[in-house]
């Protein structure tokens, strides 16, 4: 950062002398740590891959906002017990779900399939 420079003339000669900045008028911000700024990207709202949000369109499934909630804590309480690709169950819709990125790989009503592969754990919402 360039500080504020203001220019002096002292016997003919103008030189260039640092001015002090003012800090009564300036308000102090409050420092963001590391941890503040790591705890808000961990709280990311979940994501849903192109293939989750076509496979949603197709079989006509729409969550609603506290469904999407319930889901969150699902991907929170799977990541507790170490399990990255989850299963999540909300009402009647089964989604699977990486958890490290928190991010819906496909959705599936549970009336249509009941096969599930490629998880390494399950969790009812």
């Amino acid at each position: 950062m360039i500080p504020n420079i203001h220019l002096a003339k002292v016997n003919g000669i103008t030189e260039s002398a640092p001015r002090k900045q003012d800090t009564s008028s300036t308000p102090v911000q409050p420092a963001t740590n590391f941890r503040d700024i790591l705890g808000s990207r961990l709280e990311t709202p979940v994501q849903f891959s192109k293939h989750a949000a076509l496979r949603l369109n197709d079989r006509n499934i729409n969550l609603s906002g506290e469904q999407i909630n319930r889901v969150a804590d699902g991907i929170g309480k799977a990541n507790e017990k170490g399990i990255r690709d989850s299963l999540v169950i909300v009402d009647d819709v089964a989604l699977v779900v990486n958890v490290k990125s928190r991010t819906v790989i496909t959705a599936i009503s549970q009336t249509q399939e009941n096969i599930f592969s490629n998880i390494d754990g399950a969790v009812i919402v």
